[in-house]
């Protein structure tokens, strides 16, 4: 059970995500949960004194990552969420984001969203980097690549089901997303092995 002392630690967390994220977390919460799951979230954020608002969140603004890694695990506290529950809260999140719907434009070949990830991350974070240091379309596989990212491990699977559901629309094939490296692991990096 996540305390009162835990989420203040946990607000110290350095960097920022814009409101986008908490916001589309929400959304999923409501498409799975209904308008009274979304009400036990935000009772349950206000308990540990950090109350959030669906209708309050301001998507183009800078939130404290902090402050989402909270509701991420008040989430999984209060539905009993596991890694699979997570993997496809990444994946549908996709339909939400604001971000991906604006830069859907330039994903239309592996080539380009390489070039483009950089940029697109740094929009939505200021921490860590994102990068696709080697991919293959003959070969069909990918590999994303974070640095500068260890945030709290219950980003892991949800990022990995988003970057799964982001490059099946890029590549129009269902596509598999394996964690091959991981900074929780003791990796330098997270690393994201993606093959159709």
């Amino acid at each position: 059970m996540l305390t009162k002392k835990e989420a203040d630690k946990l607000m110290k967390i350095e960097g920022e995500v814009r409101g986008m994220a908490p916001k589309v977390d929400l959304e999923f919460i409501i498409e799975k949960k209904g308008e009274q799951g979304l009400k036990k979230v935000e009772t349950k954020m206000a308990e540990l004194g950090f109350p959030l608002k669906y209708k309050e969140i301001r998507v183009m603004d800078f939130y404290p990552l902090g402050l989402d890694v909270i509701l991420m695990l008040v989430i999984k506290e209060v539905f009993n969420f596991d890694e699979k529950d997570f993997e496809q809260w990444g994946r549908s999140v996709v339909k939400f984001s604001l971000f991906l719907k604006i830069f859907m434009k330039y994903f239309s070949s592996l080539k380009l969203t390489a070039k483009q990830i950089p940029k697109i991350w740094r929009k939505y974070y200021t921490v860590g980097n994102l990068e696709i240091p080697e991919f293959s379309e003959e070969r069909r596989y990918a590999i994303l690549r974070m640095r500068n990212f260890q945030i709290h491990p219950i980003y892991c699977n949800i990022l990995g089901g988003y970057y799964s559901k982001v490059t099946e629309m890029v590549v129009k094939a269902p596509v598999t997303c394996k964690e091959t490296k991981c900074m929780f692991r003791g990796d330098k990096y997270h690393e994201y092995l993606l093959t159709w």
